[in-house]
């Protein structure tokens, strides 16, 4: 939550804002146009122009809404604080007149631009462009009164000093001239005017100080006086409005001695009018000035009307000196008890912390599946087990005794194995392995399993011994035996080879792969392949003897001397673009400078660009011209 507005920028009057953009814009775009370019470019250089002065009146405007506080976003205490000190409506007026005047020069931006898009000449376009500035620094001009007024809004709103409406408080109240700040002098470190008279605090003053490690915040509030809040000045409403709305333990001040000009009678009426105020607060009344008259000396009519503040629930009642300085710490000290007592307690009423641990807490409670009572169930052992005594020197060895005595934490490594229990001591220490073979061994464990074995084994043997395992392929010849694991290993290598395979074209990945195209595979390759896989090839001889070509006597000659006839021919339905509607060579060469002279602007319009350092009439004065001084980055 924002609670000061010191950071907010200055709003310049109406003739600043004209001059810090226009200026701007002369400075950060292009300054040299001539008759004698494109129009495209002289559109280009006006459009800018307007372009960028529209975006900057935009930012600067933006920059200042920005700034001030949105008067519905803050808090109830400095939405009224700044109704009372500004005017609500005018404030907002005035915000939205900014906000309006940026919305209309976007539009003027928008409008012209589209104008100066047609625009047919220098002339023409540059009067777009002055007529569209002028329509800007009009509007600007309008906000003549806005921009003063929010000018001294932000000087106040520096000043005020910050408060934050939720964290500890001691509001300090009551009539002028009894006593306020000079209370609030002794218990912080805060430079608050002090006289003799009354409304010497016109504002609301803040000072900190630190009580059981924690800082609270004390404010003091202009004096009010006993009369309906219609008729209250707003040096009265800042008190009001502070006393409605801070969470604060509030310290009604009352001077016994009637010096500041109110009787005792008028203070109490003053506290019964505003009790209302004092709704979920805890409230102090303090009587001060006790070294010019005690409550002891008071008349006994007054200190009946005193009684009745005191009968008042949860009022209490101390008296202090601000002068001699007596009895003002312990009213700063039961007034801080009295707050955090109060804020505890609030606390404590609220639900959404208590909710907030209860959802953070479950009880797992397990359903009963019968009627049974089980109760909690003790070893014996447990409740024999004598209680340890590290004083007893009978006592029983812990693990930590036996790490102290091997080293200290570090050097001994506990062994958690030391208490199995297992058939055979020996076992204890034994490594268990729990993956083996990439399987859980865990996952196989079978506590029978010496005995599944033993009955295997004695299995096998009686098998073994009736004469199951003895071939039964007496009948069967050698030679069917040989060719059937013959063909059975060839299949056991074609398959290893296919897997090799597949994986030389997996490792391939992007390497350049041969196209299918130009893989060359003779006749006798193919018949070889397809005498390996077992197939006749007889008939594919005879095909391809028919199908060879007899050589005329050019090819044997060319082929004699080394010569390809093989050459490759274009296909038949390829077109002659080139030639395809020519009769004859004059008309060829009046075609080609046709095409030439097509493409020489646009070659020369592809060149055109940032990198090829082209410039077609001149070179731009605004970036090839004057020189930086010292310290100076501005172009021009």
């Amino acid at each position: 939550m924002q609670l000061s507005w010191k950071d907010i920028p200055t709003v310049p009057t109406s003739n600043d804002m004209l001059d810090i953009v226009l200026n701007r814009t002369q400075r950060k775009t292009p300054t040299v146009i001539r008759p004698g370019f494109k129009i495209t470019r002289i559109r280009a250089f006006y459009m800018r122009k307007v372009k960028f002065t529209a975006d900057g009146f935009a930012e600067k405007f933006t920059d200042l809404i920005g700034g001030f506080p949105n008067i519905n976003d803050v808090h109830p205490f400095h939405r009224d604080l700044m109704d009372t000190l500004y005017e609500k409506n005018h404030y907002k007026v005035s915000l939205a007149a900014v906000s309006r005047a940026k919305t209309l020069i976007e539009q003027v931006s928008r409008d012209y631009v589209r104008l100066l898009k047609f625009g047919q000449s220098l002339y023409q376009c540059k009067q777009l462009k002055r007529a569209a500035l002028g329509r800007m620094a009009t509007i600007v001009k309008k906000l003549k009164d806005p921009f003063v007024y929010l000018e001294q809004v932000r000087q106040h709103l520096g000043r005020l000093p910050s408060i934050d409406p939720n964290t500890r408080t001691l509001l300090i109240c009551g009539y002028p001239n009894v006593g306020k700040s000079s209370f609030l002098k002794c218990i912080t470190k805060a430079d608050v005017e002090v006289q003799p008279y009354a409304f010497t605090t016109k504002s609301l003053y803040v000072g900190h100080f630190d009580y059981k490690y924690l800082r609270f915040q004390a404010i003091d509030t202009p004096g009010i006086l006993d009369r309906p809040t219609e008729e209250m000045n707003n040096i009265e409403m800042q008190s009001i409005y502070a006393i409605a709305h801070l969470r604060s333990c509030v310290l009604y001040f009352m001077d016994l001695s009637e010096q500041c000009g109110f009787s005792i009678e008028a203070q109490v009426k003053l506290f019964h009018s505003i009790k209302p105020l004092f709704a979920n607060k805890s409230v102090m009344v303090v009587m001060n000035k006790t070294d010019i008259l005690r409550p002891e000396d008071l008349s006994e009519e007054k200190q009946e009307l005193l009684k009745s503040i005191q009968t008042v629930p949860g009022v209490e009642v101390m008296s202090a000196s601000c002068v001699e300085e007596d009895n003002v710490m312990q009213v700063r000290n039961q007034a801080c008890e009295k707050l955090l007592t109060a804020r505890i307690e609030q606390k404590l009423k609220g639900s959404a912390r208590v909710s907030n641990v209860l959802n953070k807490i479950h009880v797992a409670k397990p359903q009963s599946r019968d009627d049974v009572e089980r109760a909690a169930f003790i070893p014996e052992g447990a409740k024999a087990l004598k209680k340890y005594d590290a004083e007893d020197p009978e006592r029983r060895r812990l693990a930590r005794d036996i790490e102290f005595e091997n080293g200290g934490a570090g050097v001994f490594n506990i062994n958690l194995k030391d208490k199995y229990l297992l058939e055979d001591e020996e076992w204890k220490n034994d490594v268990m392995p729990e993956v083996l073979d990439g399987k859980n061994v865990y996952d196989y464990l079978d506590a029978d399993i010496a005995a599944k074995l033993q009955a295997l084994e004695d299995e096998e043997e009686r098998l073994e011994a009736e004469g199951f395992y003895e071939s039964d392929s007496d009948g069967m010849e050698d030679d069917e035996i040989v060719d059937i694991k013959e063909k059975a290993s060839w299949i056991r290598d074609k398959q290893k080879k296919m897997i090799n395979d597949s994986r030389h074209r997996k490792a391939l990945k992007n390497r350049a792969v041969m196209p299918r195209d130009q893989v060359k595979k003779s006749f006798g390759e193919m018949e070889e392949h397809m005498l390996s896989l077992g197939h006749d090839t007889t008939s594919l001889k005879g095909r391809a003897a028919a199908s060879k070509k007899e050589l005329s006597g050019v090819d044997i000659l060319k082929r004699n001397q080394g010569l390809t006839t093989n050459k490759k021919k274009a296909p038949v339905a390829q077109t002659d673009r080139l030639n395809d509607g020519v009769n004859d060579g004059a008309l060829r060469s009046q075609a080609e400078r046709l095409a030439k002279i097509q493409r020489r602007e646009r070659n020369r319009m592809a060149r055109q660009g940032e990198g090829d350092r082209h410039s077609t009439a001149m070179l731009p004065k605004h970036l090839f011209s004057g020189k930086r001084g010292i310290g100076s980055n501005d172009r021009r």
